[in-house]
């Protein structure tokens, strides 16, 4: 009877059996298969059965065996990911160009089953998209993933195409990319560009779809995407800030002192054409564009500059009834001197062009190169090249070019005009030629005016004139310029050896300087501070002893004057013609005072 119970319950649990391993088998899954079989005869097995021990250890054993196959296969599944990585082909970057219709029409079979499939899901027919895009110099026609939820690419953004190149995905835009200029704009609007640092030749590209309605025009810096097809960023133009004076101070040509004549000449070159136009238009005459100062160094050459700068844009604005700002361009001809050939002409290009935009704008400019000689030297002839022969041109060609505007002033300086290429120098270009002298007896008393007006004076000169300031400053400064203009043996300073056999002597005097005396005026005040920091007190002020001590150190220390023989050297200095002298000597230690021990050499 229990025999009889045991077989059918088997029976009945094998139907079981067998209907629960069909549905295994379908996920392929032995071990779990394997597990439940075991089960089922432990199930079925009494308690007491001697075999049940060694059924549950296979069981145990079965349950390790699985969890182990459960990371082995976790372990596989990772290796064969990082596999598939490792060994995929790298997706290409392109950038995007636009749309094209298909060059062929689908296929009728494609066609309806892509429309049952789009019946099916409730949504209209999808259709294949295909773009123009660009990798490096070479276009391509390519498909879309029709996986992609969003296809509106930008024109200039960059894509990403598998090994097929098709697209998979957009990047956005470039971050990155070479900054040109824009030499042209093309009538439907396409950009032509030049990069004229590197030497590229200029080539046509189209503009990304944020920049469709940007108003760009020649001369407009825009970023190229890195296949240098797309135009992606506009960069409004930089300005040429490296030689813009935020701030011109202000100066009264009454703080110029002893240059009445070079004044005089600069109002009536460059003051009267824009103060009163309706009269040279009258005339018939053109005002000059340009105007040379020329002379030793020191003496208000670079002053005269930004007072006129300071002046005339002040008369002007008067005389417009509407404040005009000025815009102050101080080169040093040195600084645009590179290296690195065409580099110094594309600075004097940039420099005129921004002079040009601001004219147009309405302000003043001025364009004041200090120390012309080293710029714009005489050109030379020979084998090898010489950067004046390519900077002149320029310069003159952008000269030229400021006929029409009326509010440009180019001022030049030069302590050696002779210098000077002669094209530069010609009548309708630098049409003025001012002398700025060293200063007399007169010029130099109204230079120390100019410094000691607003100085602390000796109280005791103070007091001989009974409190009168006015009184003692005059007194202070007759002092200074009679021993200043002295002729005794302490202050000889050269001797002048000329070819018609005579000799001249020169004294402090002849190598006077507007920028000595300043120098001299603040060595004076450096002893006054002294004094009342040794005395504790604050009521020191600047005497003639100062003045006359400050003014023998000055030229014992002759910092500004040459260190040797050398009569091109010296010839800078002095107001002689080169062809009338024969030799310098500088007045060496032989006459036994105290101030030959300390001359120069």
């Amino acid at each position: 009877m229990r025999k009889d119970r045991d077989q059918r319950s088997f029976s009945d649990n094998d139907d079981y059996a067998e209907n629960d391993l069909n549905e295994n088998e379908g996920s392929g899954e032995l071990q779990i298969r394997a597990l439940w079989l075991l089960d089922e005869i432990i199930r079925m097995t009494p308690r007491n059965d001697a075999r049940m021990g060694y059924l549950l250890a296979l069981r145990e054993q079965l349950v390790s065996d699985e969890e182990a196959m459960e990371q082995a296969k976790k372990v596989i599944a990772e290796f064969e990911e990082a596999y598939n990585k490792l060994t995929s082909p790298a997706n290409r970057i392109a950038v995007f160009l636009g749309k094209v219709d298909p060059e062929e029409p689908r296929p009728k079979a494609r066609r309806r089953q892509d429309a049952m499939e789009a019946g099916k899901s409730g949504q209209e027919e999808k259709t294949d998209l295909v773009v123009r895009i660009a990798i490096g110099d070479q276009e391509y026609i390519a498909n879309v993933d029709p996986k992609l939820e969003k296809t509106d690419f930008k024109v200039g953004t960059q894509v990403k195409v598998n090994e097929a190149f098709a697209v998979i995905g957009d990047l956005g835009y470039a971050k990155g990319g070479p900054i040109v200029k824009v030499s042209e704009v093309l009538e439907d609007g396409r950009l032509r560009v030049s990069m004229d640092a590197q030497g590229l030749q200029s080539r046509v590209v189209y503009r990304s779809d944020d920049l469709l309605h940007e108003p760009l025009k020649p001369g407009s810096e825009v970023r190229m995407e890195p296949n240098f097809k797309v135009a992606l960023e506009h960069f409004p133009a930089r300005e040429t800030t490296d030689y813009y004076l935020e701030e011109v101070p202000e100066l009264p040509w009454s703080k110029i002192g002893g240059q009445e004549e070079a004044i005089g000449v600069i109002k009536d070159a460059i003051e009267m054409p824009l103060l009163y136009p309706e009269l040279f238009t009258r005339f018939g005459k053109r005002p000059p564009k340009g105007i040379l100062l020329y002379g030793p160094p020191g003496c208000g050459k670079t002053l005269i500059g930004k007072a006129t700068a300071y002046n005339l844009t002040k008369e002007y604005s008067k005389r417009q009834g509407k404040e005009v700002k000025e815009y102050f361009m101080y080169i040093n001809g040195p600084k645009i001197l590179n290296m690195w050939l065409g580099e110094s002409e594309r600075q004097v290009r940039e420099i005129f062009a921004q002079a040009r935009e601001k004219a147009k704008e309405g302000r003043l400019v001025f364009i004041f190169i200090d120390e012309a000689e080293s710029l714009l030297r005489t050109r030379s002839s020979g084998r090898y090249l010489n950067i004046s022969n390519t900077l002149v041109p320029q310069f003159c060609a952008e000269m030229d070019g400021l006929v029409s505007l009326q509010n440009v002033v180019v001022m030049l300086t030069s302590n050696r005009p002779d210098y000077i290429d002669p094209a530069v120098l010609r009548p309708e270009r630098i049409d003025r030629k001012v002398k700025v002298a060293r200063p007399d007896r007169r010029a130099a008393r109204d230079i120390y005016r100019i410094y000691l007006s607003d100085v602390p004076l000796d109280p005791a000169l103070i007091r001989e004139h009974k409190g009168d300031v006015e009184a003692a400053l005059d007194e202070l400064l007759d002092l200074a310029t009679d021993y200043t203009f002295r002729t005794d043996p302490e202050m000889e300073f050269l001797e002048v050896y000329l070819r018609n056999g005579g000799t001249e002597t020169l004294y402090w005097k002849d190598l006077l300087s507007g920028a000595l005396i300043k120098s001299v005026v603040e060595r004076a005040k450096d002893f006054a501070i002294r004094r009342c920091i040794v005395n504790n007190t604050s009521d020191e002020g600047i005497g003639i002893d100062d003045i006359q001590k400050a003014l023998r150190i000055e030229f014992r220390e002759n910092e500004i004057f040459p260190k040797g023989d050398s009569l091109e050297d010296w010839l800078k200095l002095l107001d002689y013609e080169p062809e009338n002298v024969a030799t310098i000597r500088p007045i060496r230690a032989r006459k036994g005072t105290p101030h030959s021990q300390h001359n120069i050499i």
